[in-house]
């Protein structure tokens, strides 16, 4: 595994690579890490496929600034500066959650010169509206304000929850404190800015050019099956894929799965 430093204007991103072969950009969700691909960075898709794990701003070893979050064009930035520093030539990118929404922050951008596939896995495509609000399991909005408490036992129960809310089955206690030892990193001000972005990205689903896989657990009470169902009839021959017994985590909780599709839509394209 090879580490770098890429640097987004002035703000520094850390970004991790491994295996060869076609470029697939890993983007995560809200509040998470590089760190939550694990299964696919220790696995046999490294032989066919050159894996990219960012973490995005205002997570994990990435910069933390107070103010640098509402704006698509920074997060565009941030996903064209990688793609730049690493040579990144016709990747795949792949959003999970809020990452979804990075990765059409990029689209709405830079469009998709460049750009092979997309793989939006339980990822949202708007925030701040009502539509996106209505694509939200209720047991998530319920944790909104302990996303954004400065108390300390307050904030580390809330991400405890939140945790266990990514899967369907049960976590080991070895994976609940990895997970949450990457979660609690990240800042509430960096949780509270992200929350607070207004963004809309329904039409650049719509124009979508480029082949798309929306990947998407049966069980979701973070992002809602609803929601990848409702971007299925807005882009045109997108291949939708549902996980029974799956919660918002399908990479994690079905790696073989996961894995598979991902081999198969990366090369195919």
């Amino acid at each position: 595994m090879v580490s770098h430093t890429v640097y987004s204007g002035d703000l520094a991103l850390r970004v991790e690579e491994v295996g060869s072969g076609r470029p697939v950009l890993l983007v995560h969700g809200y509040s998470q890490s590089r760190l939550c691909w694990r299964k696919q960075f220790e696995s046999p898709l490294t032989e066919d496929l050159r894996l990219i794990a960012m973490d995005n701003r205002g997570h994990g070893d990435s910069d933390k600034p107070r103010d640098a979050y509402e704006e698509s064009e920074l997060w565009a930035e941030d996903i064209r500066s990688v793609i730049t520093a690493l040579d990144l030539e016709d990747c795949i990118l792949v959003g999970w959650s809020y990452g979804g929404l990075v990765v059409l922050d990029y689209v709405e951008t830079f469009g998709t010169d460049g750009i092979a596939g997309i793989n939006l896995v339980g990822a949202v495509s708007s925030i701040g509206t009502e539509v996106a609000t209505e694509r939200l399991g209720p047991e998530y909005i319920d944790l909104v304000s302990g996303f954004v408490s400065t108390d300390v036992e307050e904030s580390v129960e809330t991400m405890r929850q939140f945790v266990e809310l990514c899967v369907y089955n049960d976590l080991s206690p070895e994976d609940r404190a990895y997970m949450l030892g990457y979660n609690v990193v990240v800042p509430p001000h960096v949780r509270d800015s992200l929350r607070d972005r207004t963004v809309s990205h329904e039409t650049e689903l719509a124009d979508l050019d480029v082949p798309v896989l929306l990947t998407h657990g049966d069980e979701d009470d973070v992002v809602l099956p609803a929601a990848s169902r409702q971007y299925a009839d807005l882009i045109d021959d997108a291949a939708y894929s549902a996980y029974p017994e799956t919660g918002h985590s399908p990479f994690w909780e079905r790696p073989e799965r996961f894995n598979r599709e991902l081999r198969e839509f990366a090369l195919e394209v």
